[in-house]
This record gives C-alpha cells, sequence and structure tokens, in this order.
C-alpha cells in the first residue's frame, strides 16, 4: 500500500502526464476497483468489462483530484468509479428505465447485499419489500425493469435429458394464428388418437393459449415434463397426418 506522502507524490506526477505515475496509482487501487464492480455483478454484464470501466473511473479520480482535499484518495474514488459504471449501464441499456425506477433498483440491491450478510443467504422479496417498506410487486417490477433484454431464443434451461429449451417455448401466443392454423387443418379427428396425456397438452398449449410453466401446474408435471410430452405429441401429430 502506498503511503499519503508517496500516493500525493503520484497523483502530482500523474497529473503532471506521468504515465507510470498513474499507471501505479491504478495498479495499487485494483482492489478498491474490484470490490466495487462486485456490487454490479449479475445484471447481465461480463465481470471484466466493468471492472475496465471501473479502471476508466478510476483515472478520472487521479487527473481530478485536487490535493488541498482534506479527504483521503479512496474516498473521492470510489463515487467516481461508481459514476462511471452506472452510467455505462444506463446508457448501454436499451431499454429506457426512468431515472425513479433505476434508483429504486439500486436500493433493492443494496439491500440484499445486507441482509445476505445479516441473514448469510439471499433474502426473498418478501423480506427485502419489509425492509424498505414497499409492496413486493414493487420490488419485482424495478427489479425487471433493470435487467437487460433476453432473446426468445436464448434457453431457459436444459432438460434432464440434455435437450434446450427456450424462452419461446414459456410464453403466450399474441395471437390465435396457430389456433386458426391448427383448425383449417381439421385436427379433432387426430386429436383424438392421442393417448390422453398427450391430447390435453396439446389442447392446453395450442388451443387455450397456456404456457408449459401454467400446464406443469394443471397436471401436477414439472415444466420438463411437459416440454417432452409436447415434442412426443407433435411427433406423433405429424406421423399421423402423414399416413391420414
Amino acid at each position: 500500500m502506498l503511503g499519503d506522502e508517496e500516493l500525493k507524490d503520484l497523483i502530482q506526477q500523474a497529473q503532471a502526464g506521468n504515465p507510470i505515475a498513474k499507471e501505479r496509482i491504478v495498479e495499487q487501487n485494483f482492489n478498491l476497483v474490484r470490490s466495487i464492480v462486485h456490487r454490479f455483478t449479475n445484471r447481465g454484464y461480463e465481470w471484466d468489462d466493468l471492472f475496465q470501466i471501473g479502471c476508466i473511473g478510476l483515472i478520472k479520480a487521479i487527473e481530478r483530484f485536487d490535493l488541498k482535499f482534506s479527504v483521503k484518495f479512496s474516498t473521492y474514488a470510489v463515487p467516481m468509479i461508481i459514476g462511471e459504471i452506472r452510467r455505462f449501464i444506463r446508457d448501454d441499456n436499451p431499454v429506457k428505465v426512468s431515472r425513479p425506477v433505476k434508483e429504486l433498483a439500486y436500493r433493492v440491491h443494496k439491500i440484499q447485499e445486507k441482509l445476505n450478510g445479516t441473514l448469510g443467504r439471499e433474502p426473498t422479496i418478501g423480506e427485502v419489500a419489509k425492509e424498505l417498506a414497499l409492496a413486493p410487486q414493487e420490488i419485482v417490477s424495478a427489479l425487471e425493469a433493470v435487467q437487460p433484454p433476453a432473446s426468445l431464443y436464448d434457453n431457459a434451461f436444459h432438460d434432464d435429458g440434455g435437450d434446450s429449451i427456450p424462452l419461446l417455448d414459456q410464453i403466450k401466443a399474441s395471437d390465435r394464428q396457430d389456433n386458426i392454423y391448427f383448425d383449417s387443418l381439421v385436427l379433432k379427428e387426430v386429436l383424438s388418437r392421442l393417448p390422453p396425456k398427450e391430447r390435453t397438452v396439446i389442447v392446453l398449449r395450442f388451443f387455450e393459449d397456456k404456457t408449459q410453466a401454467e400446464i406443469a401446474t394443471i397436471l401436477g408435471l414439472s415444466q420438463v415434463q411437459i416440454s417432452r410430452i409436447e415434442k412426443q405429441a407433435l411427433k406423433l401429430l405429424r406421423d399421423f397426418m402423414k399416413t391420414s
């Protein structure tokens, strides 16, 4: 660690244009940047990217720090680093979120960190809501608002057989075009040839517009099982229609 006088001397040299002095200050404060970047993990950004942005904030702090300040350099640098990371996340997000919502999401993350340390586990939404004296729905909305958008073709998870399940299979259709398509093929007769469980899944999925998660709840099965049943049912339908 650098002593106060040594640090001040290096800052003075760095501000005078000495790149070696600036580089040494940055290297000596890597742990400070790491500790701040840790607060912004699990938000859809690579750790290395956030670390580089944090270092940019650190360099700005070196360039702007007034040696006449009666505060430690680290005390001055922390908000500069945090501000740089926040601006990066704000400007990089294609979905514009209002400042009050962003501020609430930041408060939620801070409370989550605090409760995690106190409880020794991840706090529930209810526990966070109680701490902030807000409704759980407000907490969930704020957290969802600052999440980076996902592609419909991103894999949500893998089933036991190693098959991936895309997000597309977990959302409802926006219109009834699939139903019209199936109705036009007069599937009632073909559906009647399916085993009961497969037939139920197809009807709920494509005629009643249920998600796989909703069907799993209705039938008392896991979503992975519903995904497998749906795939099997669709394969049987294609085979039946080829021979009909």
